[in-house]
């Protein structure tokens, strides 16, 4: 008897032992999230949104390896998530319900400055237990907008950043920081994101264009950003084109989208 207790005890320490060691288990609800997840828990179990592929999406090419999953409640009582990682995505009574299952929720903040892309970072990781690889990306991170940072003493140049929706973005808005940091002077007056007027456009267009997610053709392609006007008023004055994969995230590659840009200055 003492033998059968033994064999029973050992067994049930090993179960113990496989479920403790068995990979980090992640679900991502939106493309964001994708980004994330990948980036901070590359050795995890992975369900990414099926948007984790999209051309728009930075980290593309590594979705390949992972499933993709609606993020619905059903789909992650399918998975059992340890984690889940959102920016927009999930609506209140799925995170409600995965709360509920004891699930760690982590939601990227809305980031306007290059500091809050930092703290997303630092809070993801620390929330997957992956603190020295979050510490890693915020150097790297670092290390590309020294790239980006115009030599000391050079003049600022000015640019107008456009997308094809016809948008443009000025102060309080990660694209702003984005041209501060690679030496630009925003154009753009307005707070947020404001319309621009195809009136300006024509009499008094600026002297450089920063183009953002015209790389997508099939979006906004009948678009004010689109108009003929405003191609021949950009005609020979973009300085730079940033794809949408590096400007629909708050995260670490917006340092890519500056140096993008600085190549234009």
């Amino acid at each position: 008897m003492r033998l059968f207790g033994a064999v029973v005890v050992a067994a049930g320490v090993l179960i113990a032992g496989s479920a403790e060691a068995r990979p980090l288990r992640v679900m991502s609800l939106d493309q964001c999230g994708d980004q994330y997840a990948m980036a901070l828990a590359p050795d995890a179990t992975l369900a990414l949104s099926p948007r984790a592929d999209d051309p728009d999406s930075w980290m593309r090419a590594e979705a390949s390896p992972h499933r993709q999953v609606r993020p619905t409640l059903e789909a992650a009582i399918a998975f059992k998530p340890d984690v889940v990682v959102r920016y927009w995505g999930g609506e209140p009574r799925l995170l409600a319900a995965l709360e509920r299952r004891g699930v760690r929720v982590l939601t990227i903040d809305d980031a306007t400055t290059l500091e809050g892309v930092r703290a997303n970072v630092i809070k993801v990781a620390e929330g997957l237990g992956e603190r020295r690889r979050g510490d890693a990306l915020v150097v790297s991170m670092d290390e590309r907008l020294d790239e980006a940072r115009p030599a000391s003493g050079q003049a600022r140049s000015s640019a107008f950043y456009l997308t094809p929706g016809g948008f443009t973005a000025g102060k309080g808005t990660l694209v702003d920081a984005i041209l501060t940091a690679a030496g630009f002077a925003n154009l753009a007056t307005s707070p947020g994101y404001a319309p621009v007027s195809l009136e300006r456009m024509a009499l008094s267009p600026p002297k450089r264009f920063i183009l953002g997610f015209f790389d997508l053709f099939r979006s906004d392609w009948r678009g004010p950003g689109r108009h003929p006007v405003v191609q021949r008023a950009a005609k020979g004055r973009v300085a730079a084109r940033l794809p949408a994969s590096a400007l629909t995230c708050p995260a670490w590659f917006a340092a890519d989208a500056a140096v993008m840009a600085s190549e234009g200055r």
